[in-house]
């Protein structure tokens, strides 16, 4: 990653288009500067002028004739280039390019950007925009932003695409007081983006949380590394919009109609070990509760209230939240029956009811604390007449013996619980990224599948013939039912016997996708009479069917007893690359929608077993009403082998294993379909 420390902690400034005129970029710009009272060299740049706000005037930055950290740019697109070559030469580190009228206008623009990004890699140069709010950092202090105002000292980083949000959410955060340390603007992304920025402020010590606003990301593959390394540091949270379901078109994939660009942001950033925010509201309440506490070591939550209805309203809220209302230890509840009147609930919600004094809060807090299972306390503090609530507030404090949330500011205890479900999660998520290696096998057979590849694609084909599908999975020990392609009837029958009977035969052909429809499918053959009337009879009926498709056979394949269904698949991400999918398989894939994804590049033993009992499959593969479990070891290890296939074989644009039966020992895939590009 980009050492960014002199564009963070500049010790020198020119503003290029500076402005002794109100109202102008250049003239908000060199306020800003100033009035944030930074303390390092400013040069405005402007040929007209000989001071602007209090500062010597300079007519261009070569003139300067010192050393320039960074070079704001108010200036037309039109002039950017230029101003940029100069730049190079006058050995400026960091070009911040406000303007716009870039690749975001589409057209000249985007040349204009690319002219631009080649004039500053001939220097060494490097870029934050174009088309953006600016940078700021409140410890160094500058403000190097048109915005009208300086946000307040903190230890959030902000990180926006959204230049408009900045101002947004800086108008909103001085209203609420809160505070930041880095607010970073990266607009148009032509060099800089979001993975460099994270890893400057992660290695910032002013920084205690990482916050993004992101529209979409320019490298998954840098992103990624760049959070797991920040979130072994911070915490990193990230609100995305702009969702599509851009993978459903892939309609010959089930896979494919499962995925879409919101799924893959959601395994992206599982994997990254990054919190993902529904809403901005979500995001700032999780920001500031990682500021002032420490992420709880697990999700058993006690809930301490002076009045019933909030109190089931926050367990509730902690149940659908994932996270468990803990039972209290014996010894616990005992202490609390002495120490609380006799009409308190001294179970979980632990009630100290109505007329409760703050007192009361801290004998109940005192006690429940002392419990090793409790990981967790939401206290509701109801404005009764008997009660001092920031007198309760501060016993809270006390008892947690640390910073906490200031709860009496949520109106009610639903966000209270979801930002403490956010925490938890995070935990739980930098556990999964410190643990897990990417699964590898050493018993597989990489030029042998490399061979049928090349084959399909002499052949002028994208799709692989079942057999073909079978024999990859079988070069990568994924289990999958014997099949053989069969030209005649005498091969076929031949393969079945050798397979062994019941066999199964089906159509061999790229162009009939539906191959029950036209006759193009036999099951339950038992007898080679039966093996040579079926190849007769589908071939026949697939060429009055479809005429001009193009046939290679018939595909021979072992009937094998039925299991339970489940699908192991892989949808292609273009942000993120391949996405392993698992879940429930057969016919009802696409109604049940029951699927959990994760990227293949890094995929973890860990990561494919916390897939699995994330799906609905899982309860059906456990043992459901006293049915013998399935072979759970060996479908984690299909799906880690599956997940190597599509790494060591990028071109793989859809891959589909669907139904592959579970047995109580082993598996066998069914239907296996394997597209490359």
């Amino acid at each position: 990653m980009s050492d960014l420390s002199s564009l963070i902690h500049p010790k020198s400034i020119a503003v290029i288009g500076a402005s002794n005129t109100p109202g102008k970029i250049g003239y908000a710009v060199t306020d800003n500067i100033r009035a944030s009272g930074y303390a390092g060299e400013v040069y405005p740049i402007n040929p007209k002028q000989a001071e602007i706000l209090g500062y010597k005037a300079y007519p261009s930055i070569l003139s300067v004739g010192k050393p320039v950290d960074i070079a704001v740019f108010c200036v037309p697109a039109a002039a950017s280039v230029a101003v940029a070559e100069e730049c190079g030469k006058a050995g400026v580190k960091h070009l911040v390019v406000i303007t716009a009228g870039f690749k975001e206008v589409g057209g000249e623009g985007k040349v204009l950007e690319e002219e631009l990004v080649k004039t500053a890699k001939k220097y060494g140069m490097r870029i934050t925009g174009p088309n953006n709010l600016g940078v700021m950092d409140t410890h160094t202090p500058f403000n190097a932003t048109f915005a009208k105002d300086m946000a307040i000292k903190g230890n959030i980083a902000f990180i926006s695409q959204s230049g408009a949000l900045c101002v947004a959410i800086l108008d909103w955060s001085l209203q609420r007081g809160l505070g930041f340390s880095q607010f970073i603007s990266i607009g148009n992304k032509a060099d800089l983006n979001e993975a460099d920025f994270i890893a400057a402020a992660s290695d910032d010590p002013n920084t205690k949380v990482i916050c993004l606003y992101l529209e979409d990301v320019v490298d998954g593959d840098r992103f990624i590394e760049a959070a797991r390394k920040a979130t072994k540091k911070v915490p990193v949270i990230v609100f995305k919009s702009g969702i599509t379901a851009a993978g459903a078109k892939a309609a010959s994939s089930h896979t494919g109609a499962l995925a879409g660009s919101n799924t893959a942001y959601d395994a992206a950033l599982r994997h990254a070990g990054v919190i993902r925010a529904e809403t901005m509201t979500e995001l700032f309440d999780l920001a500031i509760a990682f500021t002032t506490q420490p992420v709880p070591k697990g999700k058993n939550v006690v809930v301490v209230t002076n009045s019933g209805g909030p109190g089931i309203v926050a367990s509730d809220a902690v149940e659908t939240n994932g996270l468990k209302m803990v039972t209290l230890s014996e010894h616990i509840e005992k202490e609390l029956g002495e120490k609380l009147p006799p009409a308190a609930n001294i179970h979980n919600p632990v009630d100290v009811v109505g007329d409760a004094k703050s007192d009361r809060y801290k004998t109940a807090l005192d006690i429940v604390m002392k419990d090793p299972e409790v990981h967790a306390v939401v206290v509701l503090l109801s404005p009764t007449a008997p009660l001092n609530i920031v007198e309760a507030a501060q016993y809270t404090i006390d008892a947690a013996k640390a910073n906490i949330f200031e709860s009496f500011k949520y109106p009610f205890p639903e966000p209270a619980v979801a930002t403490l479900r956010g925490m938890i999660e995070f935990g739980e998520l930098r556990k999964e990224v410190e643990k897990g290696e990417e699964w590898n096998f050493d018993d597989v057979n990489k030029d042998a599948v490399k061979a049928i590849f090349d084959k399909v694609r002499k052949d002028g084909r994208d799709l692989l013939l079942s057999p073909e599908a079978a024999e990859v999975a079988e070069l990568y020990k994924i289990p999958a039912a014997p099949s053989k392609l069969a030209t005649t009837e005498e091969e076929a029958w031949k393969f079945a016997e050798a397979i062994g009977y019941p066999v199964v035969m089906k159509i061999a052909s790229p162009d009939i996708m539906h191959k029950t429809d036209v006759g193009g499918v036999k099951v339950g053959l038992t007898t080679k009479e039966e093996v040579i009337d079926a190849f007769k009879s589908i071939m026949e009926n697939s060429v009055k069917a479809v005429p001009d498709a193009k046939i290679y056979g018939v595909e021979v394949q072992k009937m094998m007893p039925k299991g339970d269904e489940i699908i192991i698949g892989m949808a292609m991400d273009p942000t993120f690359g391949p996405m392993i999918a698992f879940g429930s398989g057969g016919v009802l894939v696409n109604l049940l929608q029951d699927a959990s994804f994760r990227l293949a590049k890094g995929l973890s033993k860990a990561e494919v077993s916390e897939m699995i009992k994330e799906t609905k499959a899982y309860t059906l593969l456990k043992g459901f009403r006293g049915a013998a479990p399935d072979d759970i070891p060996a479908l984690e290890e299909a799906i880690g082998r599956v997940g190597q296939l599509c790494r060591d074989f990028p071109e793989i644009s859809e891959l589909d294993i669907n139904p592959v039966f579970a047995y109580p020992k082993g598996l066998s895939a069914l239907d296996v379909k394997i597209k490359i590009s």
